[in-house]
């Protein structure tokens, strides 16, 4: 007779979640508020971030937070590259965990195959219009939230990682091969990581679940599989009319605006009625997938997709007003921040303060141009369809120029397998007591799109604590705590279940 294969450990929810929120509360939070205190900016901000050390800072204190877990059998390593100019890159993080049989006798995943988790320690600039109580590099814990710049965005993957690995193994759980990326430079477009994704390519293995901890959630209440992101293209345009500044009195009339000549340029680009790009190009088809899950999203959010933002004149003065959407319809609001093309103002040059503001034509008006492009349009191309767009047979001759600063191809995640639907069924049902939900992101994660060309038959955990009011890059930003403590549990439920 053939001897009884073991039957596998059962995983118990409730221990895995007690675990979790131990780890949380007595490691995970204090190394999220000195983590928040060090202003690690991304390269893109922060020029000599290499001599100013401070993404080396967080870097190194991550590093030793993981060490300091004495997680058995994990490997830790930090990595440094230079650029073929000999010019340090931002630094990564690696991690790696051998498959383990559960402590029951119950073998590894028979398919070898490896759970791969990113996150990214540098950060967005301060911003202004903190709350006055709060500041970016100023961590504080209220109602729940921790506030700070880069807790949620992303700070908190490395750690919550690790404290999923650490409440798989008390659970005495088999569990698959894991490895970890955490990077410093995803705020700047992630320029440096496909070197280090090349030099670890036979470390990292054979990629079947990818976790990606940098992404957002439609509400608190359940956890939240990203389905898309949208691409980026970006840019400097400039109008320049003079040579140097002249009395509005003598040559206005006479010599164009500067300003003028802007809004004309973009409106080859844009709708300004609508917000609609021209463009055909710039806009894709929109899967019949991905509309459905829209409809199905709507249903759960509503009125929140929009409502969630800090509206000008609600609660001001008094006033019933507040200001108004694209659309108050929730599919097709859903619909325009994920799969269609939008156009964005972020910076701006050439204008005085209101304060020293004279009677003066400015020679010239340059904007900073965000263009957030559909999933499945070609960003390096977009950029260069902008340049001549906008360069081309300019009004009154003037001096337009669009200089291209950054282009990321946005992602549309693979089909979903069955073991993995059921494993995110199972794990917000078990945390969060709903059932999951998908949603697309208008944001744009670089590294995805590289993973999924090099790993194109791996699954995509793209989820994150990112929900309504968490306001990354801008003011206020906040980690929930409750829903971090969740969606770690979740993560290690899910890897559990990987075949």
């Amino acid at each position: 007779m053939n001897a009884r294969l073991p039957q596998p450990l059962p995983l118990e929810p409730g221990a895995l979640q007690a675990h979790v929120d131990t780890a949380w509360r007595e490691r995970i939070v204090p190394a999220l508020v000195d983590y928040i205190a060090v202003p690690a900016k991304s390269p893109a901000f922060d020029a000599d971030w290499a001599a100013h050390g401070l993404l080396e800072r967080v870097l190194q204190s991550a590093a030793d937070w993981v060490a300091a877990q004495k997680v058995p059998g994990l490997r830790l390593e930090v990595i440094r590259l230079n650029d073929v100019q000999g010019r340090p890159r931002t630094p990564v993080l690696f991690f790696e965990l051998p498959a383990s049989a559960g402590r029951d006798g119950t073998p590894a995943p028979a398919s070898g195959q490896t759970v791969l988790m990113y996150g990214h320690l540098d950060k967005q600039p301060e911003f202004t219009g903190w709350r006055s109580d709060l500041g970016p590099w100023t961590p504080k814990i209220d109602d729940g939230k921790l506030y700070g710049r880069g807790g949620a965005d992303d700070g908190y993957a490395v750690y919550a990682s690790i404290a999923a690995i650490q409440a798989l193994q008390a659970q005495g759980v088999a569990h698959p091969r894991i490895v970890g990326l955490i990077e410093t430079c995803e705020e700047s477009g992630s320029g440096d990581l496909l070197p280090y994704v090349d030099a670890l390519r036979a470390r990292l293995g054979d990629v079947g679940l990818v976790i990606c901890l940098d992404s957002g959630a439609g509400n608190y209440d359940q956890l939240w599989l990203t389905t898309s992101l949208r691409g980026m293209a970006s840019g400097v345009l400039k109008v320049e009319i003079l040579t140097e500044g002249i009395h509005s009195g003598d040559a206005s009339g006479l010599v164009p605006s500067s300003f003028r000549i802007m809004r004309q340029v973009l409106d080859r680009l844009e709708d300004s009625a609508t917000g609609r790009l021209l463009p055909a190009s710039f806009h894709c088809e929109v899967p019949a997938e991905r509309v459905e899950q829209a409809r199905a999203t709507a249903a759960i959010l509503g009125e929140e997709i929009y409502k969630r933002f800090p509206w000008a004149h609600h609660d001001c003065g008094g006033s019933t007003l507040f200001a108004l959407p694209t659309t108050t319809d929730p599919v097709e609001a859903l619909l325009n921040r994920t799969w269609r093309p939008t156009l964005s103002v972020t910076g701006a040059e050439g204008f005085p303060a209101l304060k020293d503001a004279g009677n003066v034509l400015r020679p010239y008006t340059a904007f900073k141009l965000s263009l957030r492009l559909p999933p499945l349009v070609d960003a390096a191309a977009a950029v260069q369809q902008l340049k001549a767009l906008l360069e081309d047979n300019a009004p009154y001759q003037a001096k337009v120029t669009f200089a291209g600063e950054g282009a990321a191809s946005g992602w549309n995640a693979p089909p979903t397998t069955p073991w993995f639907e059921q494993a995110l069924q199972d794990a917000s049902q078990a945390h969060f007591g709903a059932a999951c939900g998908t949603i697309g992101q208008g944001g744009t994660i670089p590294l995805m799109n590289m993973l999924s060309q090099g790993f194109p038959s791996a699954q995509m955990m793209v989820c994150g604590v990112l929900g309504p009011k968490s306001n990354a890059h801008g003011p206020n930003e906040f980690l929930h705590l409750d829903y971090a403590r969740r969606l770690t549990a979740s993560v290690a439920q899910v890897i559990a279940r990987m075949p």
